[in-house]
């Protein structure tokens, strides 16, 4: 294995002194495997990473968890956040570009009228929900997909503890949420019209919001979301669509512009918006997003000009390099070469997410050592590689093609271990941990 010593220092620090060891469940090392996760980084730039100890790795990984989606440091979004940052990022006045901002969005959604900004995706659900909340005078969501970590969300653990079990996130605690929220969120299952209509009849009189990505794994069926259209205009509730993992990979703009039948009342962005600056955008129609002003919604940092500056440059390249197409591309190339890899091999996979955030797993009993091998030995061979390829602008093909001559040796590798029932000895690091646990 490569030399990760500062790496490795660093994670041990980290966890004396930061609960959880990062701020990010998705960027803890025991996600992927212990001891050989590199961790940390130094530099970053187009998909090259260098951790702590010098080391260099081709990112066929997470992406900046989906939030570069141009490539690391792109130049063009870093130049227009450098000129600014020399004239002042905030001071007793606003800035003029999230004006120009909020016309951009809107121009882009035909659809909407006004924009309040904040700077993280969970907070802009949070203020998606408290504003539908606020002009409804109800206090009931339902909800299918995964929405973040506030308590609107998590809310929906405290009577069943699984309820949020298939959202994306498995076992996710509601601990320190008010016990008083039982039976305010209510999921429901993408393209099972029976129970959205089950959630939201649990609901009641008091439904403010449906809330839904507008896809995920699976898409949308188009008389499903009419169903929900229907209902939700029947009874003068709003329809909010996160765009906060799907925004930006299918067009410039919501994903639900390309994928539904329906327009939404609110839609909410933020990871790729700003390219890793930190920047939401929560969009809506007037007689919505009007409700914002009846609610306290207000933050200093939320008026600062780096994000809304990235924000312009990350969609004027966006737009004009039309990147979505380039964001498909590879990720159908990378989800094609899984499969036909594992079937060189005879290892049997499931494939899944949108192309460009895709997954895959080898369906046998010994899946978390697996997946600790195949990131142990695509790190000796120079990739942060894990089951997950988020798309960035900056992969080419030469990168994809390199990336599969090494996987394909790892794949040999797999399918020998599991014949020889000797995986477990082959591991260098620890299991990789399944859904929400503590860090010990």
């Amino acid at each position: 294995m490569k030399n990760l010593k500062k790496c490795i220092e660093m994670q041990i620090r980290a966890e004396k002194i930061i609960p959880g060891m990062t701020q990010l469940l998705s960027k803890r090392p025991d996600r992927f495997s212990s001891g050989v996760w590199p961790g940390y980084f130094q530099k970053a730039k187009g998909v090259t990473i260098w951790d702590l100890d010098g080391n260099e790795y081709t990112d066929m990984s997470i992406g900046g968890i989906g939030a570069t989606i141009l490539g690391y440091a792109d130049p063009d979004v870093d130049g227009a956040v450098t000129n600014v940052i020399s004239e002042g990022v905030a001071s007793s006045l606003n800035c003029p570009e999230e004006v120009e901002l909020a016309e951009l969005l809107c121009d882009l959604h035909p659809w909407a009228d006004k924009v309040r900004f904040c700077r993280a995706g969970g907070e802009a659900m949070a203020m998606a929900v408290r504003i539908a909340r606020a002009l409804t005078s109800r206090s009931k969501i339902a909800f299918c997909g995964y929405h973040g970590w506030h308590d609107w969300y998590l809310s929906a653990n405290l009577k069943d503890g699984t309820a949020l079990d298939g959202h994306l996130i498995n076992g996710l605690e509601p601990c320190g949420v008010p016990k008083e929220l039982t039976g305010t969120a209510i999921p429901f299952y993408m393209n099972d019209t029976q129970d959205f209509f089950k959630a939201v009849n649990h609901c009641g009189n008091d439904l403010a919001a449906v809330v839904m990505e507008p896809m995920r794994n699976i898409e949308p069926e188009p008389d499903f979301m009419r169903s929900i259209r229907n209902y939700v205009d029947k009874v003068g509730a709003v329809l909010i669509i996160d765009e906060i993992s799907a925004g930006l990979r299918f067009n410039t703009g919501g994903a639900h512009l390309v994928m539904h039948p329906v327009e939404p009342d609110m839609a909410v962005f933020s990871k790729g918006l700003g390219n890793g600056y930190a920047i939401s955008a929560v969009i809506g129609r007037d007689s919505v997003m009007e409700a914002a002003q009846n609610s306290f919604i207000s933050s200093t940092n939320w008026t600062e000009r780096i994000g809304p500056v990235a924000a312009l440059a990350t969609l004027q390249k966006h737009s004009e390099k039309k990147v979505f197409e380039h964001l498909i591309a590879m990720g159908d190339t990378v989800q094609q070469g899984w499969i036909e890899a594992a079937g060189r091999f005879g290892l049997p996979i499931d494939v899944g997410g949108m192309k460009p955030m895709s997954h895959f797993k080898i369906n046998v009993p010994e899946w978390p050592q697996v997946k600790a091998y195949f990131i142990q030995e695509m790190l000796k061979k120079g990739f942060l590689a894990s089951n997950l390829f988020y798309a960035m602008y900056a992969h080419s093909s030469d990168h994809v093609k390199e990336y599969f001559l090494a996987l394909n040796i790892v794949f040999e590798g797999i399918k020998k271990a599991l014949s020889e029932r000797n995986i477990d000895k082959l591991l260098v690091g620890e299991k990789p941990s399944d859904g929400f646990s503590r860090l010990n």
